[in-house]
């Protein structure tokens, strides 16, 4: 195990030990919010110290699911991203409907869609499996429409651009991503 791994299982169990309240206790998307508090606490990713969520809203999500000793995080360095509120409208219009914590999840994506990296690691995530869990139990019929597995932020892109009649609508980090040739490669 490398020292991120063993420090962020640490974090975790630290984090999900931590007696919730009602209906966190019930919410199946707990563990994906505890990785995202662990990741940015190894300073991974570029989600803010609130993990893009105004400061009421960061203050419930760790007051209701994981009270206890204050999360300190650090800021990542800021995204301007000007389709910002556009991508938590698509998430948000994908919504299971069920918890807040969707909504704040709307929050936390549409921010870390202005990384560099795969969406996975702009959200400081340990691996896509956890971003594909977030979306299907977060955006269930967004996650269904992904059909081909294809990456969650070019993806997400495409159907931002789709709404509005656009054809080709890369994801900002596109033109700098090591993977740009297997993700603009023909469908099958």
């Amino acid at each position: 195990m490398t020292p991120d791994h063993d420090a962020r299982a640490r974090l975790l169990a630290d984090l999900l030990g931590r007696p919730a309240h009602p209906p966190a206790v019930a919410d199946p998307l707990r563990p994906v919010l505890a990785s995202l508090l662990a990741g940015r606490c190894l300073q991974l990713g570029v989600l803010s110290a609130t993990l893009g969520l105004p400061a009421p809203a960061f203050r419930a999500l760790c007051e209701g699911y994981f009270p206890g000793d204050p999360i300190e995080l650090q800021n990542a360095p800021e995204q301007n991203l000007f389709e910002l509120e556009d991508l938590r409208e698509l998430l948000l219009a994908h919504r299971a409907g069920r918890r807040e914590s969707e909504v704040w999840l709307a929050d936390i994506v549409a921010c870390a869609c202005g990384g560099r990296d795969h969406l996975w690691q702009d959200l400081g995530l340990a691996h896509r499996g956890e971003l594909s869990a977030l979306m299907s139990l977060a955006f269930p019929s967004l996650a269904a429409l992904n059909s081909g597995d294809m990456k969650w932020k070019k993806f997400i892109y495409r159907q931002y651009c789709s709404r509005d009649g656009l054809d080709l609508c890369p994801a900002p980090s596109c033109g700098a991503c090591a993977e740009r040739a297997q993700c603009f490669a023909p469908e099958t």
